[in-house]
């Protein structure tokens, strides 16, 4: 049967109709099956579900032959960490993310902290689910692993701890895991954070935390104003994400960020390639080569960008979506290390943020990813082509369409879940320009969606 909490990427789905404990023993039966694991590490977030799936799904493994090392509760890049520091066989994290409070889902990686997506394994553990289990000859051992000590200590290795001032830092963690972490990393720091919704609560009394959507953004503006901060930052629930707001309250788009990690991560190392999305380019392209790095194209999705990541060896990735990967952190998404980059950059530049981002929104002024429904997306994606290609300098499909003119580009992709498709747009130090192709190319779109275009 198919068993609807299987994405492309991860599992997820509502508690317990789509997802529950008897489910979760099978997930991690087939999950041996799969892999051969023998040693795992298991970890947790925040949901009131959590604990009670986490304990299935280790039952699961256990009975199929793997040791479970369970890491307890944590965020998601804290099982990545785990099982590449320790060197463990695999490893799964018990997480919904951003989702509402009454999902939970899991996220899977094999040895090395390799991500299990649908084209790598996740398939295969799904089709197994049917078939019967038999325990295994030698059950599996269970063991609880402290592992938060050795992932305070490499976070804290990604920073000169004496270039650091003591910066103000409103921190947000929406009541999800991040606030342990804050709470650990500040005896360690020189920074005073202003805390706001620190409390881990998987009942989410704030709302579930997801920093991408607009409404949720006024709390952490505010409070940087109040209190006169440096930066803002808030988190998704298992904080493999983080957004940031300047000094003066302004929430900052993530193609920027994507930016000034490149420049600040490529001067600290000497060099090296930077992976980016293809969704906006040119500022990133532009930082990065400046800095003496090579930038290098990959289609969007944490699967994809780690695994080109892996064959470039590049020190540093990142996705406008606020996904940001390290080659020294098993090639993996972290939320916890892009923070600690840019107080280090502001810390030593004695700029402020707004400063060090002013300049590159002026350069490459972008649109942000604007999302319209289309009836039929392939068709009006293919439209656009037609129209718009001839005169271009360049067209790419790495990630649907990039055309690319003299002083401006977009990109205009489908959505993979939903009838939906997100345009973005970006000029050369043109802002006016770059509204006037936006604004150009969604009324083609909806002209195009209204005529039914096939």
């Amino acid at each position: 049967m198919a068993y609807s909490c299987f994405k492309a990427y991860d599992i997820r789905g509502r508690i317990p109709d789509q997802l529950n404990p008897e489910l979760a023993e099978r997930i991690g039966r087939a999950y041996v099956a799969v892999t051969g694991a023998k040693k795992v590490i298991v970890g947790y977030d925040i949901r009131l579900s959590s604990p009670e799936m986490a304990e299935a799904l280790s039952k699961g493994l256990m009975a199929a032959g793997a040791d479970v090392y369970d890491i307890g509760l944590c965020g998601t890049e804290q099982v990545y960490f785990a099982t590449s520091h320790y060197k463990m066989d695999g490893g799964i994290m018990v997480t919904a993310s951003h989702n509402p409070k009454d999902y939970n889902g899991m996220k899977l990686v094999r040895e090395d902290s390799k991500p299990i997506s649908n084209d790598t394994g996740l398939r295969d553990i799904h089709d197994r689910l049917d078939e019967p289990f038999e325990d295994a000859g030698q059950r599996g051992t269970y063991h609880k692993l402290a592992a938060e000590d050795d992932y305070i200590e490499h976070l804290l290795g990604y920073v000169d701890g004496a270039s650091l001032k003591p910066l103000a830092i409103t921190v947000n963690a929406g009541n999800g895991g991040a606030g342990r972490v804050i709470d650990k990393l500040e005896k360690r720091l020189p920074f005073s954070f202003i805390k706001l919704q620190n409390e881990p609560d998987g009942s989410f009394p704030n709302g579930v935390p997801n920093p991408i959507l607009t409404e949720n953004r006024a709390v952490t503006e505010q409070a940087v104003k109040a209190n006169q901060a440096d930066m803002g930052i808030a988190w998704d629930g298992d904080y493999d994400r983080c957004f940031f707001w300047d000094e003066n309250g302004r929430f900052i788009e993530g193609y920027y960020i994507v930016g000034l990690l490149a420049d600040q991560f490529l001067h600290k190392q000497g060099g090296g390639a930077v992976i980016h999305d293809p969704r906006l380019v040119w500022n990133t392209q532009d930082l990065v080569e400046k800095a003496g790095g090579r930038a290098v194209e990959s289609k969007t999705g944490h699967a994809f960008i780690k695994e080109r990541m892996r064959a470039e060896d590049a020190i540093y990735g990142g996705e406008m979506s606020a996904h940001h990967y390290f080659r020294d952190f098993a090639y993996c998404d972290s939320g916890m290390i892009p923070w600690l980059l840019l107080a280090e950059r502001i810390s030593q530049s004695g700029q402020t943020l707004s400063s060090l981002i002013d300049e590159r929104i002026d350069a490459y002024p972008a649109s942000g990813e604007i999302n319209r429904t289309i009836d039929n997306p392939a068709a009006v994606i293919k439209a656009i082509e037609d129209k718009y290609s001839a005169d271009a300098e360049s067209v790419s499909h790495v990630d649907g369409l990039s055309v690319a003119f003299k002083d401006w580009r977009f990109n205009l992709r489908m959505s993979n879940t939903e009838p939906v498709v997100r345009l973005n747009v970006e000029s050369r130090g043109d802002k006016a320009l770059m509204e006037a192709k936006t604004e150009q190319l969604l009324k083609e779109m909806e002209e195009l969606n209204a005529a039914n275009v096939a």
